[in-house]
């Protein structure tokens, strides 16, 4: 069998991952090095109030996490389905013979990812706190979170495998927490002197994650496949299955799962007759 390529939308988000990771891996390069050959080490102002006092690597993280984040607010073919499915042009209403209410999955699983979040962001914050780790840490732990938020889209996502169980990022009901999860730690720094550029990605990102929680109480039938064709497989143009082998769509378990889930919606149709 020929070997599937790549979707355009995969490529991007490769670059993503590329990039992401050289910053990551940059910073902490720096960081490193200057911790062994640097002047004295002091309150933790080496990613934070760098060359000159600029805090270089929070001026990049700023240019390009809120060069990303732009597009989380207005439709564009550029980005993922997954976040775009807010927007009304990327609504396309299922054809069935009865009106079908959206399927959305239990707030239970919602809160499980809310709250493991924050009970590990918890624990780093007791670190910072109480000086066990520095305002440079928590920088890297920002940018190492920026690596893996590509890393669950494109090869293996716990929160979809354990505890969302969705089929895929196109149905992810939590796509757009992506960017206040990656700076959570940022938040830490509020109360901190010195640079007030995280404050730009802290807005930008609860503004992206505002936008999408109140599309999703106007509008839940845009979230899911039952009453929105565009978030199903034959209308999918990302192909994130052929590389994620952990999404549902590729595993024989969760096609009997859709094969329930199909077996319950003519049962719903057949109740609603």
């Amino acid at each position: 069998m020929a070997k599937q390529k790549w979707s355009n939308m995969s490529k991007s988000h490769l670059c993503k991952l590329i990039y992401r990771s050289v910053l990551f891996l940059s910073a902490v390069i720096y960081y490193v090095l200057f911790l062994i050959f640097g002047k004295d080490y002091n309150d933790g102002n080496i990613l934070f109030a760098d060359i000159g006092d600029v805090p270089v690597f929070l001026i990049l993280m700023v240019f390009i996490f809120l060069g990303e984040m732009v597009f989380r607010f207005f439709p564009t073919k550029h980005e993922a389905i997954g976040n775009q499915k807010i927007f009304k042009v990327n609504y396309i209403p299922t054809t069935t013979t009865v009106e079908m209410k959206p399927r959305k999955q239990h707030p239970a699983r919602t809160l499980l990812v809310f709250g493991s979040w924050v009970l590990l962001n918890g624990i780093i914050a007791t670190l910072y706190f109480t000086g066990v780790i520095t305002a440079d840490i928590l920088v890297l732990i920002s940018l190492a979170y920026g690596v893996c938020d590509l890393i669950c889209i494109m090869f293996f996502c716990p929160f979809q495998a354990w505890m969302m169980k969705n089929k895929c990022c196109t149905t992810c009901r939590i796509y757009n927490w992506d960017y206040p999860m990656m700076f959570t730690p940022l938040l830490f720094l509020v109360a901190r002197p010195g640079p007030v550029l995280h404050y730009v990605l802290i807005g930008a990102s609860f503004v992206v994650l505002l936008l999408w929680e109140i599309s999703y109480i106007r509008h839940p039938e845009r979230f899911t496949e039952n009453t929105n064709d565009r978030l199903s497989c034959k209308n999918c143009n990302e192909k994130l299955c052929r590389h994620n082998k952990f999404f549902p769509c590729k595993s024989a378990l969760v096609k009997n799962v859709e094969d329930r889930n199909t077996i319950r919606e003519k049962s719903e149709i057949e109740v609603n007759k």
